[in-house]
Protein backbone atom coordinates (compact mmCIF):
# COMPACT_ATOMS: atom_id res chain seq x y z
CA UNK A 1 0.00 0.00 0.00
CA UNK A 2 1.97 2.84 -1.18
CA UNK A 3 1.36 6.39 1.21
CA UNK A 4 1.88 9.51 -0.05
CA UNK A 5 2.42 12.63 1.97
CA UNK A 6 1.93 15.65 -0.13
CA UNK A 7 3.27 19.52 2.11
CA UNK A 8 1.14 21.99 0.50
CA UNK A 9 1.02 25.72 1.81
CA UNK A 10 -3.12 26.44 2.09
CA UNK A 11 -4.73 28.30 -0.60
CA UNK A 12 -5.97 25.53 -3.22
CA UNK A 13 -9.39 25.12 -3.72
CA UNK A 14 -11.22 22.11 -3.24
CA UNK A 15 -12.00 21.17 -7.25
CA UNK A 16 -7.94 21.46 -7.41
CA UNK A 17 -7.10 19.60 -4.01
CA UNK A 18 -9.43 16.44 -5.89
CA UNK A 19 -7.37 17.13 -9.20
CA UNK A 20 -4.33 16.73 -7.29
CA UNK A 21 -5.35 13.31 -5.69
CA UNK A 22 -6.36 12.13 -8.75
CA UNK A 23 -3.48 12.57 -10.78
CA UNK A 24 -1.00 11.48 -7.98
CA UNK A 25 -3.13 8.23 -7.59
CA UNK A 26 -3.31 7.52 -10.76
CA UNK A 27 0.59 8.17 -11.29
CA UNK A 28 1.27 6.26 -8.35
CA UNK A 29 -0.96 2.95 -9.85
CA UNK A 30 1.08 2.91 -12.81
CA UNK A 31 4.35 3.25 -11.95
CA UNK A 32 4.21 1.01 -8.99
CA UNK A 33 1.43 -1.18 -10.15
CA UNK A 34 -0.85 -1.35 -7.48
CA UNK A 35 -4.27 -0.57 -7.74
CA UNK A 36 -5.82 2.98 -6.92
CA UNK A 37 -7.90 1.90 -4.33
CA UNK A 38 -5.19 1.10 -2.33
CA UNK A 39 -2.89 4.03 -2.86
CA UNK A 40 -3.46 6.89 0.26
CA UNK A 41 -2.96 10.07 -0.27
CA UNK A 42 -2.08 12.94 2.93
CA UNK A 43 -2.84 16.41 2.48
CA UNK A 44 -0.53 17.99 4.96
CA UNK A 45 -1.88 22.53 4.49
CA UNK A 46 0.01 24.95 5.95
CA UNK A 47 -0.47 28.12 6.86
CA UNK A 48 1.16 31.26 5.05
CA UNK A 49 2.40 32.83 9.01
CA UNK A 50 3.91 29.42 10.00
CA UNK A 51 6.14 28.70 6.65
CA UNK A 52 9.20 30.45 5.60
CA UNK A 53 11.22 30.29 2.65
CA UNK A 54 14.88 31.97 2.61
CA UNK A 55 14.38 33.39 6.15
CA UNK A 56 11.02 35.19 5.05
CA UNK A 57 7.73 34.22 6.00
CA UNK A 58 5.16 33.33 3.20
CA UNK A 59 2.82 35.62 4.91
CA UNK A 60 4.90 38.84 4.16
CA UNK A 61 5.38 37.75 0.43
Amino acid sequence: MPLVHIDLIEGRSEEQLKGLVKDVTAAISKNANVPADRVHIVLNEMRKDRYSVGGTMVSDK
